[in-house]
C-alpha cells in the first residue's frame, strides 16, 4: 500500500477516534450549579470629581461609574458624565452622557485601560462686538486607551483619545491624566 491508499483507509479512523475521545472528555466535566448571588460582590463603585476655577473660567464636572471584576486581572463597566463649562462673557457649556470601560490589571501595581465615551456637549456663544451669540450642539465620541499606577483603590494615571479631532474634541488636547477611585 502506498501513502494515498493507507491515508484513505485510516483518515475515517482517526476521525471517529477524534470524536469519541471528545465525547468523552466533555462528559468528564463536572457542572455546579452556584444559586448564591455573588455578582454584587465583584462589583466596585466609584469615578471621579472635576473643579477647574480661573480667572473667568470654571470646570466642573461629575463622572460615577460602576465596574464587574471578571477576575483579578480583568473588570467591565460603565460610567456616566455631567460637567458644566464656562468661560465669562465667551461661553457656557453643559455635557452629559455615557462610557463603557474595560480594565485590565498585568501586574497588581500597573493598570491598562480602555474607555469609549459617547457625550452630547451644548454650548451657548455670547455675542462680542464681532460676532452674533449662538448655539453649538453635537455629540463627541472618544476612545480612550490608558495606563496608571494602582494602589488600593486608587489609580493614577494618564490616558490618550485616539479618536481626538482638534477641531471637534470637547478637550483641548487627546492627552489627559486622572486620578480613578473604586470602592
Amino acid at each position: 500500500m502506498n501513502y494515498n491508499q493507507i491515508s484513505i483507509v485510516f483518515k475515517p479512523f482517526f476521525v471517529i477516534l477524534v470524536m469519541l475521545f471528545s465525547i468523552s472528555a466533555f462528559s468528564q466535566q463536572k457542572y455546579v450549579i452556584d444559586n448564591s448571588n455573588h455578582f454584587w460582590e465583584k462589583v466596585q463603585f466609584g469615578g471621579g470629581l472635576g473643579l477647574g476655577i480661573g480667572s473667568g473660567y470654571t470646570d466642573i464636572s461629575v463622572m460615577p461609574s460602576a465596574i464587574y471584576n471578571v477576575n483579578e486581572i480583568v473588570a467591565v463597566g460603565v460610567g456616566l458624565q455631567f460637567g458644566y463649562l464656562s468661560s465669562k462673557s465667551y461661553y457656557n457649556s453643559y455635557v452629559y452622557g455615557g462610557s463603557l470601560v474595560g480594565l485590565v490589571n498585568p501586574i497588581p501595581e500597573i493598570q491598562l485601560s480602555a474607555e469609549l465615551e459617547q457625550v452630547r456637549v451644548n454650548t451657548d456663544y455670547n455675542s462680542t462686538p464681532y460676532r452674533p451669540s449662538y448655539s453649538d450642539n453635537y455629540w463627541n465620541t472618544a476612545l480612550y486607551l490608558g495606563a496608571g499606577y494602582r494602589t488600593g483603590s486608587v489609580t493614577v494615571g494618564a490616558r490618550y483619545d485616539v479618536l481626538y479631532d482638534p477641531n471637534r474634541s470637547l478637550y483641548g488636547s487627546g492627552f489627559m491624566p486622572f486620578v480613578r477611585v473604586y470602592f
